[in-house]
């Protein structure tokens, strides 16, 4: 059957009769004898029933609440999931944002409406304690943030390189290659391997020393939050320094991020 055209195979009666007795348009296509399915029957059936002038605000659709319903939940609601427990609906991410959606459509004031309780402390956004073991990952980030701060525009290498780092510096670009050390050794001293392992299949290959005439830098962090920049022709030679006899190069301190507890202060 088909409502294409003035060929109809129901009156303007029986629309009246089939919107106000239904909450769907399927429902009502299929009140009047037609198929539901049908995205031009729902089509032409809504066209009439807008020449008709015809009530549809308790309407549902797959839904089993109507617009009036959520007009007058979202009025004495104070956070979304009041409003999804008063229509009755699970308070799952996808019911919040269908939810969100019809209240947008429909014009409705959401300010007064909370997201979620705020957190009464910081531990509560984020409680996860800093873990040592991950200062290698980290460090990079760590010396991007520590140069983009300083104005210096960084940029990772496209292939694997012996550098970590490109920085555009005053004095140029510079190729930093980043280290790191999470603990202490067994007599307090902070030992940084700052040599590098030969290219070859045998991992237990022992480690050379960076040729200095493809190292401008080392960014060197860490665990205590320690941050020493050193030009390689200081560090030229050697695979494993004691950072604390580098004090002059000590240019900053990260000990916020890396503390044990997660503090943030």
């Amino acid at each position: 059957m088909s409502t294409s055209g003035d060929t109809r195979t129901w009156t303007d009666d029986q629309l009246r009769q089939a919107v106000a007795d239904n909450k769907s348009w399927r429902a009502v296509a299929r009140a009047v004898g037609l198929k539901g399915t049908s995205a031009g029957t729902i089509r032409s059936l809504q066209r009439h029933t807008t020449r008709l002038e015809l009530n549809t605000s308790h309407f549902t659709g797959q839904r089993q609440w109507s617009d009036p319903q959520l007009r007058a939940v979202m009025l004495r609601a104070t956070c979304w999931a009041d409003v999804l427990a008063g229509l009755g609906v699970a308070d799952i991410p996808q019911n919040r944002v269908r939810m969100k959606g019809h209240a947008v459509r429909l014009g409705l004031d959401c300010t007064h409406l909370r997201t979620t309780d705020l957190p009464s402390s910081a531990s509560d956004v984020f409680s996860e304690p800093a873990q040592p073991e991950m200062l290698r990952t980290a460090a990079p980030a760590l010396a991007m943030a520590w140069f983009a701060m300083r104005g210096c525009a960084v940029a990772l290498p496209v292939e694997p390189q012996v550098y970590d780092l490109l920085v555009t510096t005053a004095k140029g670009i510079q190729r930093v290659q980043v280290k790191s050390c999470a603990r202490q050794d067994s007599k307090g001293h902070w030992s940084v391997e700052i040599g590098r392992r030969p290219y070859v299949l045998d991992k237990s290959a022992g480690k050379m020393p960076y040729d200095p005439d493809d190292i401008d830098l080392f960014f060197i962090v860490l665990g205590d939050g320690s941050i020493y920049l050193m030009p390689s022709s200081v560090l030229g030679g050697r695979v494993r320094i004691y950072a604390e006899t580098y004090a002059p190069y000590r240019v900053g301190d990260a000990s916020s991020l890396l503390a044990a507890g997660g503090d943030t202060a």
